[in-house]
């Protein structure tokens, strides 16, 4: 953890005081990763300008819909067909190079989506499909949906869908913070075991699966904790710095309304630096950070589109 961060946790500990939980979900405390992108995604208002639609977004948001609502489906109608229909219906063009190649990746979701589902027992219900889950540690109160949560011999297993190029691993499910919390929020709100995770790729049709236990799941909460501490510390001082601007000390003005000046901006980027790397070339923020354009390289919105199509 940072100085700041640890002074900060040593003022919140001061007297009787409680701790103050920060409230987020996964994908918040990954995001931090790169903490300019964090600043700009949660805390800049007016949020700046993303880029366009990335075209492998949509097509993996029309897959987890589809799968979504097939489940919703009477039990006479969920079958593999289906769930490709419900793929076509859902569809949407966004960030595709044109609508040749729009439906050429339709017809191949519609497949994949097929495909998987005749792997499925229509009538094994999942416990929840898109559920909300929830839990609490020491510093944390986080919150996440889960894609599909099953029960297999007594316990909760904890689904997530995947459609990219990248095969998910072992490793993959073992280290991903988000199944881990995941795990830990469906223990908490369902009230069952749960130590299963599992990343379901529908390309490849392939599972990868990690049972946890109870010393890896604190490993993730270490880190979760670790994260947000410093994003407390970083976030409380620029709010402290913004609140002492000469521009800001007007009586009554909010100490954090919309906009910097170009001074303030200047404090925010030291503060929040970005990470610069070829991963900046798939950021939505990518044309709003000096540092992340001049590390990477512009890429068409349906760049991450496998290369098999063309």
């Amino acid at each position: 953890m940072s100085q700041a961060g640890q002074h900060v946790g040593e003022q919140l500990q001061l007297g009787s005081m409680p701790t103050r939980l920060f409230s987020c979900t996964p994908s918040r405390l990954t995001t931090f990763d790169c903490p300019r992108r964090y600043r700009m995604t949660y805390l800049d208002r007016p949020t700046p300008p993303r880029g366009a639609p990335w075209a492998h977004n949509t097509m993996g948001a029309v897959v987890h819909l589809a799968l979504h609502r097939w489940w919703q489906l009477a039990r006479a109608k969920r079958n593999p067909e289906n769930g490709g229909w419900l793929v076509e219906r859902h569809w949407q063009h966004d960030g595709f190079r044109d609508l040749e190649q729009s439906l050429t990746w339709r017809s191949r979701a519609k497949e994949w989506v097929e495909q998987y589902l005749r792997g499925v027992d229509a009538d094994d219900e999942p416990v929840g499909v898109e559920r909300t889950v929830a839990t609490r540690t020491e510093r944390l109160a986080v919150s996440g949906r889960v894609d599909r949560i099953d029960r297999r011999e007594g316990e909760l297993v904890i689904v997530d869908y995947k459609t990219g190029r990248h095969i998910p691993s072992e490793d993959d499910a073992r280290g991903s913070l988000a199944l881990a919390l995941y795990a830990l929020g469906a223990r908490r709100t369902l009230r069952e075991g749960c130590r299963r995770v599992e990343l379901h790729h529908l390309p490849s049709g392939s599972v990868a699966a990690f049972e946890h236990t109870d010393e890896s799941l604190q490993r993730h909460i270490a880190r979760a904790e670790a994260s947000a501490e410093d994003i407390v510390a970083t976030t409380d001082t620029l709010a402290g710095l913004l609140s002492e601007s000469p521009a800001r000390t007007r009586a009554g003005e909010n100490p954090r309304p919309p906009g910097m000046t170009a001074a303030e901006t200047a404090v925010a980027d030291d503060l929040f630096p970005a990470v610069p790397g070829n991963q900046c070339s798939w950021c939505d923020f990518r044309r709003n950070c000096p540092p992340g354009e001049a590390s990477s390289r512009a890429l068409d919105s349906w760049s991450g589109l496998a290369e098999a199509a063309g």
